[in-house]
């Protein structure tokens, strides 16, 4: 069913017990068309559904709907916006100011300071970092988030207002990946939390990395890419942050030299599998040239991001024509 099936679906069955007792044509009628599924039994429906509530209730994971006041309003304003959201942690993090900073795993030495430096600086203004749990970029950008908290409180200073969360592509529960479970306890330790729109038990599967990407997009007003790759799925993020009316900036370290050199073996790769058929024509060509040709503006730190916020759009757009010639010209 599609959110606003469900939404309707909603308003229309009031109780758990009215539900148990709807056939399938009722079903249909309400949605207003043909349903795929064949062998709808209500009442098993409902077993399955206080089953559920009790593994949420017993490993104390939250569920927000679609229509609750805990659930994220920027998320709400999407098209594809997920109709629950489970979560561990304090969810109310995701209703203050937030940044979603986001990159490629395969990120170089100066991208992880940037994406560490940026995020550090964004907690201590006050603002939440969103990003996805996945090595590299996302993984430095939690843990920038996470000092700016934990070195406030060994230094007896005032506690950072802002925090961290993580959109996973797999249950609250499931620790994927699992190497990065230690940052996922440090996230709610310091306050942040842990957001996915799948059960418990659900395992993170390819197509759920970049179903995830659209939710760590939407949660915020801007997404900052700190490095990205030809294909990489920050560009993914990315393309989900504009069909959402938000805004994409790119940090300076996207292109760094060292950034130049992993973007190159990259494409070769990807090169390769475009030949043998494996991957479209799009994903080769998406990088972040491309993004900048179209006035993507670039930052250097996370005080340049919040004065690039307050220009007028377009002001840093004057980037067109020879990339490497135009990169020359930015005023840092």
């Amino acid at each position: 069913l599609s959110l606003s099936e469900k939404i309707k679906l909603l308003k229309n069955i009031d109780s758990a017990s009215s539900l148990a007792l709807i056939s399938i044509a009722e079903l249909e009628a309400l949605c207003g068309r043909r349903l795929r599924v064949r062998n709808w039994d209500g009442e098993l429906n409902v077993r399955a559904a206080v089953q559920e509530a009790k593994i949420l209730e017993l490993k104390r994971i939250g569920a927000a709907l679609y229509c609750d006041a805990a659930y994220p309003a920027l998320l709400r304003e999407i098209p594809d916006a997920p109709f629950m959201l489970f979560y561990t942690g304090d969810i109310s993090v995701l209703g203050g100011k937030t940044v979603s900073v986001v990159g490629t795993r395969q990120i170089s030495a100066d991208g992880i300071v940037a994406a560490r430096d940026f995020a550090y600086a964004a907690a201590e203004d006050g603002v939440t970092v969103i990003s996805g749990l996945a090595f590299g970029a996302d993984g430095a950008a939690h843990s920038g988030a996470v000092d700016a908290y934990y070195d406030a409180l060994e230094n007896g200073a005032e506690l950072p207002a802002g925090r961290t969360a993580a959109a996973l592509p797999c249950g609250c529960d499931t620790g994927q990946p699992a190497s990065h479970v230690k940052l996922a306890r440090r996230i709610l330790s310091s306050g942040g939390c842990l957001v996915s729109e799948y059960v418990p038990g659900v395992l993170g599967e390819r197509w759920r990395f970049v179903h995830r990407n659209r939710i760590v997009a939407a949660l915020s007003p801007a997404t900052v890419i700190i490095q990205a790759a030809n294909g990489s799925g920050a560009l993914i993020t990315a393309q989900y942050a504009l069909e959402y009316g938000r805004d994409v900036v790119f940090h300076q370290a996207a292109f760094s030299e060292s950034a130049k050199k992993l973007a190159a073996a990259q494409k070769k790769r990807l090169e390769k599998d475009f030949a043998l058929g494996r991957i479209s024509r799009a994903k080769l060509e998406s990088c972040p040239e491309k993004y900048l040709d179209a006035g993507a503006p670039v930052v250097k730190d996370y005080r340049d991001f919040c004065a690039c916020l307050r220009e007028r759009p377009g002001e840093r757009s004057a980037l067109t024509g020879d990339f490497d010639a135009a990169r020359q010209e930015l005023p840092f």
